[in-house]
């Protein structure tokens, strides 16, 4: 069980699997740059795109690959499909409270959203918003202040390893989702999921008289 005033999603592995399209795309770049593709593709899950450009590519420049390969995740949305038990999980929760904090850009954001039908949230933080990605806490730090909440009253759902360092950072408790990485790569989560539909949110009452969320993980 988790208490907690406000719940930030990461977006790509837990709202949405875009999982397909983001290896086609960064196994084709790979290639076109001569590097090694599964080295790659792995450095890029819950990184921003500019950061795993300078990791893997330090003699390419880094904003115009990152621009590059924007464009093509942006038009390739074959296969990229609603995570299961997403749209029940975020109706549970309501208005206001919850957000998404992606390594991803806007556009590509907004337009992963619109093909899984799911919300798009009226606060959103994205690669264009921060300075430093995840993992480093500026991120979800970011979100929680434009949610008006306290960081430690925020609870993180995270499917990658830096994900759940950058909620740590920021003093905020991580459920992870096994849905990129296995077990053991998430081990220093809070919870571990297999599926979003093994969390549940209610309400309560607290004693100040403010609503918090309840948050119960069932194996």
């Amino acid at each position: 069980m988790f208490n907690c005033s406000a719940i930030l999603f990461d977006l790509d592995g837990v709202l949405v699997d875009s999982t397909r399209s983001v290896d086609r795309q960064w196994r084709k770049w790979a290639q076109e740059n001569n590097l090694e593709p599964d080295a790659v593709v792995r450095a890029a899950h819950g990184r921003r795109t500019i950061e795993t450009v300078r990791q893997v590519a330090p003699h390419l420049n880094a904003e115009a690959e990152m621009r590059k390969i924007e464009r093509l995740e942006v038009e390739d949305t074959d296969g990229v499909v609603v995570m299961p038990g997403a749209a029940d999980l975020l109706r549970s929760i309501p208005d206001g409270r919850w957000c998404v904090v992606t390594s991803g850009t806007r556009l590509l954001a907004t337009g992963r959203l619109r093909v899984a039908n799911l919300p798009t949230p009226g606060i959103m933080v994205s690669a264009d918003d921060v300075t430093k990605g995840k993992p480093d806490p500026e991120p979800y730090l970011k979100g929680a202040k434009l949610l008006g909440t306290k960081p430690e009253e925020c609870l993180v759902i995270e499917d990658a390893p830096a994900g759940v360092r950058a909620a740590h950072a920021g003093k905020m408790k991580v459920i992870a989702i096994t849905s990129t990485f296995p077990k053991a790569e998430l081990k220093e989560a809070d919870a571990l999921v297999r599926s979003l539909d093994q969390i549940e949110v209610t309400q309560d009452q607290a004693a100040d008289g403010k609503a918090k969320l309840l948050i119960k993980v069932r194996s």
